[in-house]
């Protein structure tokens, strides 16, 4: 045989080893609706991408992209992301749901998840966390420790998911507090610090002397920390750069362990449509660290709390409690279902305003 058929027939051999070793890589790719470097929600999803390359290595690639709009844009992301031979599609903001479906039905062999939704399909999953069960922990301090009774939230869109946490808040710090009033402000945006900042500026002029939000810059933690008087919580991260001011405590969500179970799941061929909901107890919803601008007794009751809801003593939502129109919602030791909780569509009794269609 000649030296160059040989030669020819060696490369043939390498190349085919070369391409089983690239199909053998796992491509997982993520959707993100603000920058990486938001210092909430976003970057903590990059956190659990992040944990996929240090646990799985060179046996997995991932790809993201970030600052996506939902809508059309979402739809046209994510399509590239399938084209591009991704094998695991994580679409991480509530209003990716259509267009992750509609993808989906085009790319039978990809597997997608899309966070915070509820719609389903052979080859999409979704994942969200009881961020409400945090809300909770929040509501408590912040009922506590507001002087002028007076508690500032932005909401970022009246979804259910924001519209639980609003509630959750409220129940609790009404509970420790009977004069605490809620003052909202929806930004109409996940992310966008300008807006987030006025909007807490605004509620600050209103009184408020404590800040919740539901977006996900620091801006509301910068707006707090100017004010000099105002407490906030980090969302989504621990927002710790505040820790030293305003930033009392936050929610952190901890997506890592599920992002390495699902692309374990489609590396070993196991993957298959599940709807998660996890929460303090499974640790998908963190609580930060209670910093000493709390006082002791407080951060007691805090944890406490925090500890009912882990061991399922206690749920956030449990009754007797009216809607705002104060109509009976839930009886005495009555607790809310999920279902009820996944389409909250209605504030609960004491909270004023309206939602806004």
């Amino acid at each position: 045989m000649k030296l160059t058929t040989l030669l020819a027939s060696a490369a043939m051999v390498l190349g085919l080893a070369s391409g089983a070793i690239a199909q053998d890589k796992t491509k997982v790719g993520f959707i993100y609706v603000g920058p990486i470097g938001d210092g909430g929600w976003t970057y903590h999803h990059d956190v659990g991408r992040k944990a996929i390359e240090e646990k799985f290595g060179d046996k997995v690639e991932t790809v993201y992209q970030e600052s996506v709009p939902e809508g059309a844009d979402a739809e046209r992301a994510i399509t590239q992301m399938a084209l591009n031979g991704a094998d695991l599609i994580f679409t991480t903001s509530f209003g990716y749901m259509d267009p992750t479906n509609n993808v989906a039905k085009k790319f039978p062999n990809v597997k997608f998840e899309h966070a915070t939704g509820y719609k389903t399909a052979p080859n999409v999953s979704v994942y969200s966390a009881r961020f409400y069960e945090g809300r909770a922990i929040q509501g408590l301090i912040a009922g506590e420790m507001t002087e002028t009774n007076i508690v500032g939230y932005i909401g970022s869109f009246p979804i259910p998911e924001v519209i639980r946490g609003i509630n959750s808040a409220y129940i609790q710090a009404k509970k420790v507090n009977p004069d605490v009033e809620f003052k909202i402000i929806w930004a109409y945006t996940w992310f966008d610090p300008a807006k987030e900042a006025d909007a807490a500026k605004v509620l600050i002029e209103q009184g408020a002397d404590v800040i919740l939000q539901h977006t996900d810059s620091t801006a509301p933690l910068a707006a707090a920390e100017a004010a000099g008087n105002v407490i906030g919580f980090g969302q989504a991260s621990d927002m710790s750069e505040y820790a030293d001011g305003p930033r009392v405590s936050s929610i952190i969500d901890d997506w890592a362990p599920y992002y390495i179970d699902r692309t374990q799941a489609v590396m070993d061929g196991t993957w298959e449509t599940v709807n998660t909901w996890h929460g303090i107890d499974k640790g998908m919803v963190v609580i930060g660290q209670i910093t000493d601008r709390v006082p002791a007794e407080v951060k007691a009751e805090a944890l406490a709390l925090k500890d009912s809801i882990e061991s399922g003593e206690y749920h956030p939502f449990t009754g007797p409690l009216n809607k705002q129109d104060g109509s009976v919602w839930l009886a005495d030791g009555e607790v809310a279902d999920d279902g009820t909780l996944a389409g909250m569509n209605f504030y609960v009794e004491g909270i004023e305003g309206d939602i806004p269609q």
